[in-house]
């Protein structure tokens, strides 16, 4: 079949166009025999994701423990993960300072008449507007104490990744300072089931342009494209945002940091970044990424295992840009202007969570609800966001794991790896 022998984000751009006609075609309540379209949708679309998800934890385990373990000496652990953290948090700040300044600028809470009445929110505006403090100090505290888990296992079992990531780090550090024939017993097993989940990986992504298809139709069949109309203004507030990052910042990164060809990039990771905006899961995504950097970018397993593992957990450019736009929004529907402090608490919030939301659709709600709390608005406006924010998670996905490849380029250009991104032979410039 010549669908099949297409090129696999050829396949899944087709899945995404034939997925939107199907699920505006059907609708919410189209159904087959008393089966609706969206029943069936939903179930082959939770396959794949389950599949994806099945393979987190072994994978990011063992990728973890051979990246550490291959660094050897303690210097180059420190310096690739200063570089790692370094990176990550700067590409974070910049994209909410380029949200905080399009929600600013274009205001999308501000409209004709009563804000409060139009988007149905009930509380009085007068009650909380004294209330803003520096609130919610637990709940961000709590996200560094999960770095450190009681319980392993139970790490595993609940997908708690930033404790499982530093348990990791440990265990392949304190790999290298032991026996040599321990050590290459421990370091053989990992690596083994690296080279299984890879293959696994290979595997599961063959029935990645069905699931695609299937999730996105889901989504278009319940929402359509109305759901758009009574948010549009903050619905496009996010998009510029994130086109901005997506667009500009991330493409200039590559190029003044990287010296390599932004273009070349994107179509390096154009696979993984179409399975991101059709899951809405980085961390369901982390292995087509792992696989698409590796293979087609051209950067070492050494760097790759290392930076993209930890990029899926503590570095979400989008949604970080997506909670301090959302907070926003919020006040900006309820009257209230936040001024500059307050929204430099904003700011620092947002960085901060986003650190510790899980990579799977729909987190950056509990983060958002954490902010709202913070600077004393109340929970209710979070309501406002539920009409766009499956395909604005999946627009925000998308950047994360863009920031997350990018990464991985620009350290592993910094490290002296050769081969990077470089044009096939024949090929013409990018």
């Amino acid at each position: 079949m010549a669908f099949l022998k297409l090129k696999l984000h050829w396949q899944i751009l087709i899945a995404l166009a034939l997925a939107i006609i199907v699920g505006l075609l059907v609708g919410e309540d189209g159904n087959l025999f008393g089966v609706t379209f969206s029943a069936v949708f939903d179930f082959i679309g939770q396959l794949f994701l389950n599949a994806l998800k099945m393979l987190i934890v072994p994978l990011i385990v063992s990728s973890i423990i051979i990246g550490v373990a291959s660094l050897g000496d303690s210097d180059n652990l420190g310096r690739l993960g200063a570089k790692t953290i370094g990176y990550y948090a700067l590409t974070s700040l910049l994209a909410i300072l380029i949200g905080l300044s399009v929600v600013n600028l274009i205001q999308p809470g501000v409209v004709e008449g009563s804000a409060q009445e139009i988007f149905g929110l009930n509380a009085n505006a007068a009650e909380f507007e004294a209330q803003f403090a520096d609130k919610g100090a637990d709940d961000i505290v709590a996200i560094f104490l999960r770095m450190i888990p009681t319980n392993v296992v139970d790490a595993a079992a609940n997908t708690q990744m930033l404790g499982l990531i530093f348990f990791s780090l440990l265990y392949g550090f304190f790999m290298t300072r032991i026996a040599n024939q321990h050590a290459e017993v421990q370091y053989n097993f990992f690596n083994g089931m690296f080279q299984i989940m890879m293959k696994i990986t290979d595997l599961v992504m063959r029935f990645a342009p069905l699931g695609v298809f299937a999730l996105v139709a889901k989504t278009i069949a319940s929402t359509g494209l109305e759901a758009f109309i009574p948010l549009a203004q903050f619905f496009f507030s996010v998009v510029l945002a994130l086109g901005l990052h997506f667009l500009v910042t991330l493409p200039l990164l590559l190029h003044v940091l990287g010296g390599v060809s932004p273009l070349r990039h994107y179509r390096a990771v154009s696979p993984a970044l179409l399975t991101a905006f059709s899951t809405a899961s980085s961390s369901a995504t982390l292995p087509l990424t792992m696989e698409c950097v590796e293979k087609n970018a051209g950067v070492s397993n050494k760097t790759t295992s290392f930076v993209l593992p930890l990029g899926a957990t503590i570095n979400m450019d989008g949604t970080a840009l997506y909670e301090c736009v959302a907070v926003m929004f919020i006040a900006q529907a309820y009257g209230i202007e936040l001024g500059l402090a307050t929204q430099f608490i904003v700011v620092l919030l947002a960085l901060l969570t986003s650190i510790g939301v899980a990579g799977i659709p729909a987190a950056s709600l509990v983060a958002i609800a954490i902010i709202l709390s913070a600077v004393g608005l109340p929970l209710e406006g979070l309501g406002l966001l539920l009409a766009v924010d499956r395909i604005l998670d999946m627009l925000r996905t998308a950047v994360n794991v863009t920031g997350d490849s990018a990464g991985a380029v620009i350290i592993a250009k910094s490290e002296g790896e050769q081969g990077i991104l470089e044009p096939e032979p024949g090929a013409a410039p990018a």
